[in-house]
């Protein structure tokens, strides 16, 4: 019920600019519709927002004129009282005053309204799907546009060497899933000893990787106000995706900071729900919010590091395997702010990065244009970078790079100089508990792991993680048998 409120009382704050549906300001509506219908949409809803628009701005009109009327009464009362050196009590003037502040609290109440009901259709309008994007809803057309590395035949089969990732973390007592789950419940998981120590070389390889590319580090914080975090994500995504933290008993930091983000707007001060951040994407999209930005100190890069939470709901077979998909992991994110005219290129490079990273372990990997019908309503592109993953016998995502164009930054009101909102980007370089599955697979031989050479001076020059003979002892057979843990 809060967020139902929130949505209606507007904040959420991601939309597009209202002047691309509007003719006499240059505005080209046809090409809003046409992004509309690459995403899925029918198109209708521009129409729509087109006609709220209008409705808005006649009554806006109103209440402009009667502000008007209003300042020329205040204008005749003040030139009788000096005309008159102050006897005559413009009680007629008064009279008409007062009854044109009651039209003007009236018409403030329509036109309010009409706002709304305009700001909540805008909010339904995704980002302007970019020319480029292979037009579809089915993400079976996603585009390959590149692929490297040669994949070997390997046939997974529950033999030593022949293992999926899961049952491989298992032999080398990288992970303990029983014990995770009797703690944390659903895919609750305790890294343990090497998968520790594998899973932070991968962390810090990734960081290092990023600062010699001229990235800045940021560590961020792991859960968000409810303001900021509607400003960078999706509405959708507070029920799908994130983790509420519900606050019982306020502290007194909270409620001061209730009390003032209360006042002038007439609200009771409340203790407001925070949430666990599922990417560093979102703290870092509102580190500049509401700033203004110096265009020659663009473009800006982070290099995020932090926990991420996700409900991940309706995950299941395959997938939720071992550490692939889990709701607790560590992940390093490049974020860029550019000028408008960059963004485009840095999406490139971002893409470039990212896929040096993934090579840098020579394993096989494709690039993909994500289809129109499967971006996020704040991506106007969209990369995926995929690796192979033996033991499912596909490519399956490391790094998503998307460009967000000015979705973002408009709910955030981040600029660059008085009028121009930058462009933000995100692209995922590391998340290191899939990252590793992936490692474990391509890297396995019938006695261990091989430490893979970028990560060797992270392990402390460690080169091999062999199996434990008791745990060999314990599952090996198993693994043979079914061919796969169930």
């Amino acid at each position: 019920q809060y967020l139902k409120e929130r949505q209606l009382g507007g904040y959420q704050k991601m939309p597009i600019d209202i002047n691309q549906i509007r003719k006499e300001k240059g505005g080209e509506p046809e090409k809003v519709i046409e992004s509309e219908k690459k995403r899925g949409k029918d198109g209708k809803n521009i129409d729509k927002l087109i006609e709220l628009d209008k409705l808005w701005r006649e009554e806006n009109f109103k209440m402009e004129g009667l502000k008007k009327e209003l300042n020329q009464i205040s204008k005749s009362i003040s030139q009788k009282k000096k005309e008159s050196k102050g006897k005559d009590p413009c009680e007629e003037e008064k009279a008409q005053a007062k009854a044109k502040n009651l039209e003007i609290e009236e018409q403030v109440k329509i036109s309010q309204k009409r706002k709304e009901n305009l700001d909540r259709a805008l909010r339904e309008v995704g980002n302007i799907v970019h020319e480029s994007v292979p037009v579809s809803i089915n993400e079976d057309d996603n585009l390959v546009v590149k692929k490297e590395g040669e994949i070997k035949e390997w046939k997974i089969d529950g033999t030593l060497g022949n293992l999926h990732h899961h049952q491989i973390l298992r032999l080398i007592d990288g992970y303990d899933p029983e014990r995770g789950q009797k703690i944390a419940g659903h895919r609750g998981y305790f890294l343990t000893g090497p998968g520790v120590l594998l899973n932070q070389a991968l962390l810090q390889y990734g960081l290092n990787f990023l600062v010699k590319k001229g990235y800045t580090p940021m560590q961020t914080p792991f859960f968000m106000k409810h303001g900021p975090m509607s400003y960078t994500c999706q509405l959708g995504d507070f029920e799908d995706e994130l983790y509420h933290v519900v606050v019982g008993n306020s502290s007194k930091d909270d409620e001061e900071e209730s009390k003032e983000e209360s006042k002038n707007k007439n609200e009771k001060p409340e203790t407001k729900p925070k949430y666990l951040i599922a990417t560093s994407e979102q703290p870092i999209s509102a580190f500049y919010m509401k700033e203004r930005l110096v265009e020659k100190d663009l473009p800006i890069k982070f290099g995020g590091i932090s926990t991420c939470f996700r409900r991940e709901a309706g995950a299941h077979g395959k997938d939720v395997w071992g550490i692939f998909r889990v709701h607790q992991f560590e992940k390093i994110e490049q974020f860029c702010l550019t000028k408008p005219e960059d963004s485009w290129a840095m999406h490139d490079e971002m893409t470039k990065v990212a896929e040096e990273f993934i090579g840098s372990f020579g394993i096989p990997y494709r690039v993909v244009s994500i289809v129109s019908g499967a971006l996020n309503d704040a991506a106007a592109k969209k990369h995926d970078i995929e690796a192979w993953f033996p033991g499912y016998k596909d490519y399956r995502e490391l790094v998503s790079c998307s460009n967000c164009t000015d979705y973002q930054s408009r709910g955030l009101d981040v600029k660059c100089g008085e009028k121009k909102f930058v462009h933000m980007l995100n692209a995922t370089l590391c998340a290191s508990e899939r990252t590793l599955c992936c490692v474990l697979e391509n890297f396995q031989t019938n006695e261990g792991v091989k430490v893979p050479p970028p990560l060797i001076p992270y392990m402390g020059g460690l080169e091999f993680i062999p199996y434990k003979p008791e745990l060999l002892k314990k599952y090996g057979p198993i693994f043979k048998k079914q061919g796969q843990i169930k």
